[in-house]
C-alpha cells in the first residue's frame, strides 16, 4: 500500500469540490435512521457533466492512490451506474482502458437477457457507489460478481459518514462499512470520511463553514466510531 499522504490531499480537495458543488451541506436534515445530523452529502447533486468529470477524477486518484490491483469496475445499479462511468472515462483519459460493468433491477428477458450490463465480470472488480448505509446493495453486488465468476476485491465510495447503526438504546459497536468489510473481508476504499470533514472545518476559523464544526463533533461523538 502507499502511504496517507496521497489520500489525506485527494481527501481534502474532494470535500472543498463537494462543497462548493452544493453535494455536502449543512443545517439539519433527517436521516434514513430517522437521526437529526448537521450535514447532508447527496450525490445525485453532481448533476452536470463538469461535476461528474471532475468526480470520476476523484475517485480514480483515490483508487490508484490506494495501491489495489484490479482489473474492472462494477455499478451497481442505480446511482453506480453514472458513477462507475465516470470512473472508467477518467481511466481512459489516463491511457488505461478499465473495462466496467453494471447491473439492471429486473433480468431482461429478450436480446442478450440477463442482469448484467456492458464488460462481462471477469478478474478482480472494484464494486463503485456513493455511500454505504445498510451496506444491502453492496452484498447484492458481491454475490453477483461472485455467480459469475469475478472476484469482489474492494469498494469505492466516495464518503464513509463513520456513523454506527442501531437505535437510540443501542447503538452498534461498528459502523456500516466496518460490518461490510467484516463480513466480507472486502476493503472499502472512501474518497474523504466525516474525520476528514472535520478536519475541512477546523481548518479556517474566519470561514463561514466553522460554525458548523461544533455541531458536526456532537453528532460525531453520540453516533461515530
Amino acid at each position: 500500500m502507499k502511504t496517507s499522504a496521497p489520500h489525506n490531499a485527494v481527501a481534502r480537495e474532494f470535500v472543498q469540490f463537494a462543497v462548493e458543488a452544493g453535494v455536502l451541506r449543512f443545517g439539519e436534515f433527517r436521516t434514513k435512521a430517522g437521526r437529526l445530523s448537521p450535514y447532508f452529502f447527496n450525490s445525485a447533486l453532481f448533476d452536470d457533466g463538469a461535476k461528474l468529470l471532475r468526480l470520476g477524477e476523484f475517485y480514480a486518484r483515490r483508487l490508484v492512490a490506494s495501491g489495489l490491483e484490479f482489473d474492472m469496475l462494477f455499478g451497481p445499479a442505480y446511482k453506480g451506474i453514472t458513477l462507475v462511468a465516470a470512473v472508467a472515462i477518467e481511466f481512459g483519459l489516463r491511457g488505461r482502458a478499465v473495462p466496467f460493468a453494471y447491473n439492471r433491477k429486473e433480468a431482461k428477458d429478450h436480446g442478450e437477457g440477463g442482469v448484467v450490463v456492458g464488460a462481462p465480470l471477469r478478474g478482480r472488480a472494484v464494486i463503485v457507489d456513493d455511500v454505504i448505509t445498510d451496506g444491502a446493495s453492496k452484498r447484492e453486488s458481491v454475490e453477483l460478481i461472485r455467480r459469475e465468476g469475478a472476484r469482489p476485491v474492494g469498494v469505492l465510495i466516495a464518503l464513509d459518514r463513520m456513523e454506527r447503526g442501531g437505535s437510540e438504546e443501542k447503538l452498534s459497536a461498528r459502523s456500516a462499512v466496518m460490518d461490510f468489510e467484516h463480513d466480507h473481508g472486502i476493503p472499502v476504499l472512501a474518497i474523504a470520511t466525516l474525520a476528514d470533514l472535520m478536519k475541512f472545518l477546523g481548518m479556517d476559523a474566519d470561514s463561514p463553514l466553522a460554525v458548523h464544526a461544533e455541531a458536526v463533533a456532537r453528532y460525531r461523538d453520540r453516533y461515530g466510531i
